[in-house]
């Protein structure tokens, strides 16, 4: 049974190239926090570490553990799966430690069924589609052809933004982000410093 010290788990979901997991980066910087790392079946991109950004796992390894009970959340993303092991989560809870997830709306859904779990969920939303798909595009991690179908995905995407306490736009990166950090000071007692 969860304690008054345990920590906070913070939910940041988005249409992909909203900026989540920039805002993700910037608030695990923060004391106290620390970034839930998913297991993914998708290929690594050039600028990502396993064991740091994701668990990078084939899909025999994924579905031993959905099989093993063994994930919080989980979900099939653009033909990959994605999900959250349990036990690294606990603990960190445990130990009083906010855990931040970068997640889409499955994912959250399956957290918000553990009601004992203190949750607070929190969709990005960029300030329009074009500005999404110039987003896609920059950033220049994908084929053109993922960013098509990134941006087919919006639509599905954002219908679910009322699954969230807290709805924030993402026209400016640093108000963003200080919006967000007001919403966790605002749903989290102040951390005792020995």
């Amino acid at each position: 049974m969860p304690s008054e010290n345990d920590g906070v788990m913070i939910v940041l979901s988005s249409p992909s190239g909203a900026g989540k997991t920039t805002l993700v980066k910037m608030l695990s910087k923060s004391d106290n926090y620390e970034i839930s790392i998913s297991h993914t079946t998708r290929k690594p991109r050039p600028n990502e570490i396993n064991n740091q950004d994701y668990y990078f796992v084939n899909e025999n390894e994924f579905k031993r553990l959905i099989n093993n009970q063994e994930f919080l959340e989980y979900a099939k993303v653009f033909n990959n799966f994605y999900g959250t092991t349990r036990t690294p989560v606990i603990d960190k809870l445990n130990k009083g430690k906010n855990v931040l997830f970068d997640i889409d709306w499955q994912g959250t859904k399956k957290l918000s069924k553990f009601k004992e779990l203190k949750l607070i969920k929190i969709f990005i939303l960029p300030p329009s589609k074009k500005e999404l798909e110039k987003r896609l595009t920059q950033r220049n991690e994908d084929k053109k052809e993922a960013v098509t179908k990134r941006l087919q995905s919006y639509e599905n995407d954002i219908i679910h933004w009322q699954d969230y306490d807290y709805i924030i736009i993402n026209e400016n990166l640093d108000n963003c982000f200080r919006q967000i950090e007001n919403i966790i000071k605002t749903n989290t007692k102040p951390v005792k410093i020995n």
